[in-house]
Parts: C-alpha cells; structure tokens; sequence
C-alpha cells in the first residue's frame, strides 16, 4: 500500500473546502483505502509552515496513479496550490510504501 501525504502552506480554513471535495473524489475512485485530513498540530515545532494536510491510502501504485492523472484530481489540486503560500512550492507531498 502507499501512504500519500499532503502537507500545505494554508490554514486548515482555507483549504478545508477542497478538502472535502478531494475527500469525497478520492473515495469515489477505485484502489483508494481511506482519507483523513485535518489542521497540524505541529507538537514537534517542525512542521516548517504548512499547517494543514491530509493522507489518502492507496492499495498500489496504480491506484495512486488513477487519481493523480484524473482531472477533477488536476482541479482540485490547482486550488490547493491557489491557497497556499508560495504556490506549488508552498504544498509538500511524500509518497510511503506502508504495510
């Protein structure tokens, strides 16, 4: 499975809407094992400006990769990027091989 993390340079306020939508496009799609998302905590001090994120589970590589070549997924990701500060550069992804 694969781990898909998304941390971003917005309050969680401002994203929470495309959030939702991602949440609930994500989902839709096949291969996708959960969604979760909310504003950082940042306990650690070491978050380094992106105060909100979400994780989605996918089952493989070619379920994440349906979902990054979709275009809602292309519309909704141009609005995250719209939000955050810095533009693209302001949006962090990591991409983990879990159990």
């Amino acid at each position: 499975m694969i781990l898909h993390c998304v941390f971003c340079a917005a309050p969680f306020e401002a994203v929470a809407d495309v959030i939702v939508e991602l949440d609930g496009f994500a989902m839709s799609l096949p291969g996708v094992v959960s969604f979760d998302a909310g504003p950082n905590l940042d306990f650690e001090g070491k978050s380094q400006g992106h105060p909100s994120g979400f994780v989605i589970v996918f089952q493989d590589r070619a379920a994440l990769d349906g979902y990054a070549e979709h275009p809602k997924h292309k519309a909704l990701g141009a609005r995250l990027v719209t939000a955050s500060e810095g533009g693209a550069d302001g949006i962090v992804v990591y991409d983990l091989a879990v159990p």
